[in-house]
């Protein structure tokens, strides 16, 4: 039991002492102190009754552990029990582990044993194979049926690459041999069927290849086959052209567009024809490697045809002799350059070439780049024999001399549509507008359709120069008349032909205006399906900001002819307007009941406006005349504002304005499809404000209470149309707050 820790008291105070050791007691020995020895015989005593105390608690334990003593006792009894049970359980599942790995051990042995005897079984097989495939083809080959033949020696290697360590040497010889002799055959048989173009013996020979595993050579064989078909059938073709070429009186049309249309046909149908033997030939691979084979040859071919056509049309000199032209417009004399007619049939059969060269070559590169299993490397080489070969290079040559022509043939029909310019019946403009911009529209046209950009931006510049410059030159000279009054109303009527070429003239700028973007249109959906690139497509729409320019150009030109002709008219009116100033509009009952019946001005200035406006309503287009009426009608409320302004009205003379307004309005609006109503707002506002019962009123209509009502008159401007109203005095008028 272990003691506990007592104080004891010395003269040094107070130390710890415990008790039951041997420092205890020897602490003890030492005491000379009564009071010491009395402290610490207390501290003993405590100490004792604390160990009483605790060995009564003990001792009250002594059941509950006799309790446990004896359950422990009873499991121990179980425990030996268990280990026995234990131990014996052990053994046997020794015994069972040692008897299941003896069997497990037979059984490996077991399975091993007839693995080994399948693969005995097999290989037998296999031996017995191999011989009936020596038998197979010995016998095939005596009766010349090559394709089983084939099939054996097939049979004979797969077999021989699978069991090497059993092949018979002497059978393997005798099979090479055997291969070696169909081979022979079968490769005699094939150049035989190539040289009679036997198409369907070529067929049954080249598909020998696989099963005698030369399938690279057979590709080649095959793909040579082609070749020599393409090239001896477009080699007469072409000795056909040249023939016909150099006879100069042959009234047989030398037909380019033929002869490479044939040329490109054959090439694209030999693949699409083969495509299955060449996959079983070499699989996609082989594929790529005939289309690269037979497009070398077919590059070189259709180059010579295009040389040919450069040869045969002359572009060299066609070009030469348009460019001296241009150089000698400006010398003396008469020069004559090439016939546009004849241009025009050289520059259809260039986009007909190029157009086959494009759609062929894009449909080739589209056919490898849709193939899925071949050789990354062949891809880019594939591709690089159609966009950069001989035939690209010198369809190039060709396009920058259509470029030169197409540029001649739009300057020559522009100038010469000008120059032969006249009157259409029953058309509202001259013949100059239509054929113009059919000639661009054309152009244009044929340009897009060679798909380089470079030669569209260039045929599209020249065209948009020819329509802001010489067009546009044309169009200016036929607006300008000078003194136009005078002569388009002699004898003050309007003479019928100075008004319609006017109104001709004007016509004609405002349909070209409508052609330039219908041809802006055309041009960008036609370049978007030819040029889907963004860089291409913001070339050609920095270009076409021209004809927007152009296109502009030709609405200002108008405004500027509808003024003049406006000009003519309006001097024919003004004397009408002048005689409303001296008309009075301080009306009594009577004299706005007689206005009512004898109208003083309204109906005489229609009059005047119908005779000398409407008569050019059916020579003009709707636009152009609206356009005029307009004019006249501004000219007529700016006179009449300045009138009114200078006038005094009663109530009832407020009332006439509003309904002298109202007619003008009325009669306007039925001689145009646009609205005129804005035009007279500020005169009908002043006729309400001239209606009022009194000053304050116009604040019903005024600010906040003007509701759905834009109000075209300024706070000045109101105060002064009050002021004409002889009723209202200044000084209610001067204090309102507009």
């Amino acid at each position: 039991m272990a003691p506990t820790a007592a104080s004891v008291e010395s003269d040094a105070g107070f130390t710890s002492l415990e008790f039951g050791t041997e420092q205890a007691l020897q602490h003890v020995r030492k005491l000379t102190d009564v009071g010491a020895m009395n402290r610490l015989l207390h501290e003993c005593i405590a100490y004792q009754r604390a160990i009483d105390l605790e060995l009564e608690t003990l001792l009250s334990q002594r059941y509950e552990l006799d309790d446990q003593v004896s359950v422990l006792r009873k499991s121990a009894e179980v425990l030996e029990i268990l280990t026995l049970e234990s131990s014996d359980m052990l053994s046997k599942v020794a015994s069972t582990a040692a008897l299941a790995d003896q069997v497990s051990a037979k059984v490996r042995h077991l399975d091993q044993a007839q693995s080994r005897v399948q693969d005995t079984l097999v290989r037998i097989d296999a031996i017995v194979d191999r011989a009936n495939c020596l038998d197979g083809v010995n016998k095939s080959l005596i009766s010349e049926n090559f394709e089983s033949a084939a099939s054996f020696i097939q049979t004979f290697l797969q077999i021989d690459s699978k069991f090497k360590d059993t092949s018979a040497p002497d059978q393997r010889e005798q099979l090479l041999s055997y291969k070696k002799q169909l081979e022979g055959i079968v490769k005699k048989k094939l150049l035989s069927a190539v040289d009679q173009r036997d198409h369907s013996t070529i067929l049954r020979f080249i598909k020998l290849y696989t099963p005698l595993g030369i399938e690279d050579e057979g590709l080649q064989v095959y793909v040579s086959y082609l070749r020599k078909v393409i090239s001896s059938r477009s080699k007469m073709e072409f000795e056909q052209l040249v023939e016909i070429m150099e006879r100069s009186n042959s009234e047989i049309q030398v037909d380019f567009v033929a002869c490479l249309t044939n040329l490109f046909k054959d090439v694209v149908l030999a693949i699409e024809n083969n495509t299955e033997i060449l996959s079983n030939l070499c699989g996609e691979d082989g594929i790529v490697y005939a289309i690269c084979e037979l497009q070398d040859d077919c590059d070189s071919r259709s180059s010579s045809i295009l040389k040919k056509f450069m040869e045969f049309r002359k572009l060299v000199k066609l070009t030469y002799d348009i460019n001296s032209y241009k150089s000698n417009l400006l010398s003396v004399g008469v020069v004559e350059g090439p016939d546009p007619k004849e241009i025009e049939v050289y520059l259809e059969e260039i986009i007909l070439l190029a157009q086959l060269g494009e759609n062929y070559t894009e449909y080739m590169v589209s056919k490898i780049r849709n193939l899925t299993s071949v050789d990354p490397e062949l891809l880019p080489k594939a591709t690089k024999a159609f966009r950069s070969g001989n035939f690209s290079k010198v369809a190039q040559e060709i396009t920058g001399y259509y470029v030169i022509l197409e540029g001649f043939f739009m300057v020559e029909n522009v100038r010469k549509a000008i120059q032969i310019d006249g009157r259409i019946l029953d058309d509202l403009t001259t013949s100059m507008v239509d054929d113009v911009f059919y000639v661009l529209k054309n152009c244009f046209r044929r340009a897009i359709s060679t798909y380089n950009i470079s030669s569209v931006i260039a045929v599209l510049s020249n065209g948009l120069s020819l329509l802001g410059g010489e067009y546009s030159e044309a169009l200016q000279q036929k607006i300008r008349e000078p003194n136009l009054g005078a002569k388009l109303f002699l004898g003050g009527a309007g003479v019928q032909k100075t008004g319609a070429d006017i109104a001709t003239a004007l016509n004609n700028v405002d349909v070209s205006s409508e052609y330039a973007l219908k041809l802006h249109q055309a041009i960008e959906d036609q370049c978007a399906q030819a040029f889907p690139a963004p860089a291409d497509r913001e070339r050609i729409k920095s270009c076409l900001s021209e004809l927007n320019e152009a296109n502009n150009s030709f609405k200002k030109m108008l405004i500027v002819g509808l003024e003049q002709l406006a000009a003519t008219v309006t001097p024919r009116i003004r004397p009408l307007l002048d005689t409303v100033s001296t008309i009075s509009y301080e009306l009594s009952d009577t004299e706005y009941a007689d206005y009512e019946v004898n109208d003083p001005w309204v109906q005489i200035l229609l009059h005047s406006v119908e005779t000398n406006v409407a008569w050019l309503r059916p020579l003009m287009t709707s636009n152009n005349y609206d356009s005029l009426v307009h004019l006249v009608v501004d000219f007529i409320v700016k006179r009449l504002e300045v009138i009114m302004m200078q006038k005094r009205f009663s109530q009832l003379g407020g009332l006439q304005l509003d309904r002298d307004t109202r007619a003008l309005v009325s009669h306007f609006s039925s001689m145009t499809q646009r609205t005129v109503r804005d035009k007279f707002a500020r005169l009908s506002q002043m006729a309400t404000i001239l209606n009022l019962e009194k000053v304050t009123e116009i604040l019903d209509f005024w600010g906040e209470n003007s509701g759905p009502m834009t109000w075209r008159l300024t706070p000045a401007e109101v105060r002064r149309a009050l002021s004409l109203r002889v009723e209202f005095k200044p000084e209610a008028i001067a204090a309102l707050k507009l």
